[in-house]
């Protein structure tokens, strides 16, 4: 199952199986790729399977870290554009 991510009023949605995660688009500080293999923050929340998918999504707010494992390429791009308008 794949992360889905919108925006809704001035929030980013993550939505992954039963978890939903609202973040206010105010908070967030940076939306940047991941090279690591696990992620390169120990405190971070890890959202969707971090084994057989090849991209990760850091979203860095104010109060906590966010890793995002996805197959989606775009992912990052949404985010920034959803953060955008």
């Amino acid at each position: 199952m794949e992360l889905k991510v919108s925006k809704k009023d001035e929030n980013l949605n993550i939505k992954w199986q039963l978890s939903n995660i609202t973040i206010p688009l105010s908070d967030i500080k940076e939306v940047r790729d991941d090279d690591t293999y696990s992620g390169e923050g120990k405190t971070a929340m890890r959202i969707g399977y971090p084994y057989g998918h090849t991209d990760r999504v850091v979203i860095r707010t104010s109060s906590e870290t966010y890793i995002l494992f996805t197959s989606n390429g775009g992912l990052k791009e949404k985010i920034l554009s959803c953060i955008e308008a």
